[in-house]
């Protein structure tokens, strides 16, 4: 058996593939240069393992690919997915089944590649990225590093020079005394000759500590940085915790450290690469010291006052004042005692004590009161450059039942817009004609006197022209008279509109002379009232009645300014259900728009809508349009005014002072007595002419009223009838009074409960009488006091000077005898000179041993001085006088 096996040939050894026996590299090695901070680098050796891969032989892939093949699902190892499938090209021997498989197969095997090609190029491109983000970082750094480097270099080049400058001007002191200039000690030097150095010691350390670091600094190798080099900038200490490296240097002697520093000259001589700097740490510390030797020179100065603007209200508490000033509480107490007034720093003072204790400290004092809220509310104003014609404001009065109301509707109906829309809808008390011309005019609904009355009760002459209607059959009528009154007492241009000349009965002549008793004299007859025969029912003369309005806007170049914040005047305002409080608004100039904020009398609100004559909400509305305003925190009164403003809080600010004002205002009015309150203003000159309103029982008595009164007078001062009338006094009596500031005299008749309360709220006296002599009497008394007094010169004594005394803080005395008559203290003085008047002014002081006197008599000496007057002499006189006033009467 054995020998069997012996003789059996063995099978010779063969490799499979390519028939060649090779051992391939599965390690690369190589260098890399790797880069870390700071700019430094290192060369490191890098392998990179590949994976080992096998070519099969042919014939074995085909005889592999022969065999039926079984699906196999679950991992692939790394050699079967890196091997490629090896699929021959003729497959008419497989049966169905298999050559499904091999399809399968083969599309597998590309979705592999595919997604393998896709993974590589994502992430080369991820590496891409990252690569120059990395160059980017790195440009980065580089460049902080380098501006950070050359900003240190900055900071040694100046320290260096002025180290240098203050070296040379030491040098140059020494010169100057006659002594060797010393070279300057290098601060890090070593000393010479084992002399041992000052010892430093930082802000915050103990000797002893500094001299441990001193010892360690000594015993510390070669390459390690100094504690002292590391030092803070602010002088504070530095634990060290391992030594830096260092790049290997020369050893230097101490000859070599005490050079000094680099010159041109030893670089060119190729010196200054072995000299030392300074460290950082070093020119820190001399900074710091710089530093704080200027510190010390400003403590050493003393502290300049700083002098403030300080804004004193008129009531300001102590703390309040303390901290305007921005001094200490318990100084300005202080102060205040020392004035005689005790207060604790949370009591008020008035603005009058304020101001001596800012005076006191120094300060500048700027006043200001309350009612500086409303300083610059209406702005500037206009340039003539900016206004604009505008339309004229119209209001029609006249008697009841005269055709005021037709009219109007007449007007109303000649609208050319309104005609174009189909119709008005009229919602507000003001509306806007548009004449066929492309003119406008503005209407005021508000044909009864007494509405008109009460907006000019308020400061608002809103009106510009007033129509005055008077029916052509009846005449002038009582209303009509009382219409008249009123309109000019607001001073407005008149138009008469004689109305009803449809009628058969009418008589326009019979008008024409009735307005000659009331001082209204037409153009027919001389004068300068405008008389136009209309018929509201006809539509007769309503085009001539517009082209006189429009003549009479004309001449009074009515003009306003839309480019600004808006003003105008509330026609009317009441509160409705669901929409508040809501104003009529008549625009007198600018231009009022939505989220305007605005002040409105005691109110103030913000626009949220506007709605024009028609019922049309609109944007904005310019000068002499009306619109009607929601938004109102309240409702305002007629005739109170209408500003925009910037902004809530100064609306908020204005309401507040207006409401304040108004409620110290009723606290303060009586009822009565109004006509002593009068006196007293024509005292004070704020009255040129005495109004009066005028009501008694008969026709005869009011006409011997008005008569008297208008005799009672003179060219300075005279009484102004108003208003003269048959009845009891109304309610509309007063409003007229109280818009025209007079008083009412009722003759005879009493006034209505209506009446009574109107005058106690509003404070318009009504004086009763029975007898017109009482009436003509009082009148002349309150017309007295226009009259201006009479003024007389009383001659009291004269002084001789006989010596002048210069007294400081005083100025010149004058040393007197009176030689006649009485000098009095307070009196008129001139001064003569050769019996020249030489000065004429007051006398300032009179004063006898020091005294001050009342009166010195003649044959008695005495000191006086003038006032604001020095240029006096020895052998001048005085003459003193006084004036006296007497009270004129007519």
């Amino acid at each position: 058996m054995s020998e069997s096996k012996e003789k059996t040939p063995k099978k010779p050894l063969s490799l499979s593939g390519s028939g060649r026996l090779e051992l391939k590299k599965t390690l690369d090695a190589g260098q890399v240069r790797q880069s870390f901070s700071h700019g430094r680098s290192k060369t490191v050796q890098v392998e990179v393992k590949r994976s080992r891969s096998a070519q099969p032989n042919p014939a074995e892939a085909r005889a592999a690919a022969a065999k039926p093949s079984i699906e196999l699902r679950g991992r692939r190892t790394s050699e079967e997915t890196e091997a490629p499938t090896v699929i021959p090209e003729d497959d008419s021997h497989l049966t169905g089944q298999e050559r499904q498989v091999r399809m399968r197969v083969v599309e597998e095997a590309k979705k592999r590649s595919e997604e393998e090609a896709k993974r590589k190029a994502e992430e080369d491109a991820r590496r891409s990225i990252e690569e120059k983000e990395r160059a980017k970082e790195e440009a980065k750094r580089k460049a902080e590093e380098d501006a950070r480097r050359l900003a240190e270099e900055e900071a040694r080049a100046e320290l260096e020079a002025e180290a240098e400058a203050r070296r040379k001007e030491k040098e140059a002191e020494a010169r100057a005394r006659g002594e060797e200039p010393q070279p300057e000690p290098v601060e890090d030097a070593t000393p010479a000759d084992g002399a041992e150095a000052a010892l430093e010691v930082f802000p915050g350390e103990t000797h002893e500590e500094a001299t441990a670091r001193r010892r360690r600094d000594k015993e510390r190798p070669e390459g390690e940085d100094s504690i002292a080099d590391l030092a803070e900038e602010m002088g504070g200490r530095v634990k060290r915790k391992a030594a830096l490296p260092k790049a290997p240097t020369t050893r230097r002697t101490p000859d070599d450290r005490r050079r000094g520093k680099l010159t041109i000259s030893r670089a060119l001589e190729g010196e200054g690469e072995q000299e030392r700097q300074r460290s950082l740490a070093s020119l820190r510390r001399q900074r710091e010291r710089e530093k704080q030797r200027l510190r010390e020179q400003m403590a050493s100065q003393p502290a300049r006052k700083v002098i403030r603007e300080v804004v004193v209200p008129e009531t300001i508490t102590v703390q309040e004042l303390a901290n305007r000033m921005a001094e200490r509480g318990g100084e300005v107490v202080k102060t205040l005692m020392k004035l005689g007034v005790m207060v604790t720093i949370n009591q008020t003072i008035d603005a009058d004590t304020a101001e001596l204790v800012v005076e006191e400290f120094g300060h500048k004092l700027r006043r200001v009161s309350d009612s500086d809220v409303e300083i610059g509310m209406r702005g500037d104003p206009d340039d003539d450059s900016n206004l604009e014609p505008r339309a004229p404001v119209v209001t029609v009065m006249g008697h009841v039942d005269h055709g005021k109301t037709s009219l109007l509707d007449a007007l109303r109906a000649s609208d050319v817009v309104a005609q174009e829309a189909g119709g008005i809808t009229q919602h507000i008390g003001a509306y806007q004609v548009h004449l066929a011309s492309g003119q406008s005019i503005t209407f005021i609904d508000t044909p009864g006197h007494a509405a008109f009355t009460e907006m000019r009760a308020r400061g608002a002459n809103v009106t510009d022209i007033v129509v005055l209607v008077v029916a052509a059959d009846d005449g002038i009528m009582e209303q009509t008279v009382e219409a008249i009154n009123h309109a000019k007492a607001a001073q407005v241009p008149i138009i008469v509109a004689i109305n009803k000349m449809d009628k058969p009965e009418a008589n326009p002549d019979r008008v024409k002379q009735e307005l000659l008793s009331h001082d209204l004299v037409v153009e027919e007859m001389g004068g300068e009232i405008i008389a136009i025969p209309v018929s509201a029912k006809t539509r007769e003369g309503l085009p001539d009645l517009e082209e006189a309005i429009q003549l009479q806007a004309e001449i009074l170049e009515l003009k306003a300014n839309a480019l600004r914040a808006a003003e105008g005047v509330v026609v009317e305002a009441r509160l409705e259900q669901g929409r508040g409080s809501v104003a009529t608004v008549l625009v007198q100039r600018g231009t009022l728009r939505m989220g305007d904020v605005f002040v409105t009398g005691n109110e103030w609100g913000r626009v949220r809508a506007l709605i024009n004559d028609r019922g049309e909400r609109v944007e904005e509305a310019g000068p002499s349009i009306p619109v009607e305003v929601t938004g109102l925190q309240g409702t305002p009164h007629a005739g109170d005014d209408f500003v925009v403003v910037e902004d809530e809080t100064k609306a908020r600010e204005i309401s507040e002072f207006r409401s304040e004002a108004k409620r110290q205002s009723d606290m303060a009015r009586s009822g009565r007595g109004s006509l002593e309150q009068m006196l007293s203003k024509i005292k004070e000159g704020e009255i040129k002419e005495l109004s009066v309103v005028v009501k008694s029982d008969v026709q005869g008595s009011q006409e011997a009223i008005v008569q008297a009164l208008n005799k009672v007078g003179t060219d300075e001062a005279r009484v102004r009838v108003l208003h003269a009338g048959v009845g009891g006094v109304n309610e509309s009596d007063i409003t007229l009074a109280r818009a025209s500031d007079a008083i009412v005299i009722a003759f005879n008749v009493r006034a209505n409960a209506q009446a009574r309360d109107a005058a106690r709220r509003d404070g318009v006296d009504i004086r009763y009488y029975s007898i017109i002599y009482n009436v003509v009497d009082e009148m002349k008394a309150a017309l007295s006091g226009l009259l201006d007094p009479e003024q007389a010169e009383k001659f009291l004594g004269y002084a001789a000077i006989r010596e002048v005394f210069n007294i400081t803080k005083v100025g010149k005395v004058a040393g007197c005898m009176i030689t006649d008559g009485v000098v009095k203290r307070g009196c008129k003085v001139r001064l003569l000179r050769d019996d020249v008047v030489v000065h004429d002014g007051n006398l300032k002081t009179l004063r006898r041993f020091k005294d001050e006197v009342k009166e010195v008599k003649s044959g008695y000496e005495c000191g006086m001085a003038f006032e604001n007057y020095n240029d006096i002499q020895v052998g001048d006189v005085i003459e003193c006088y006084e004036i006296e006033e007497k009270q004129r009467e007519l």
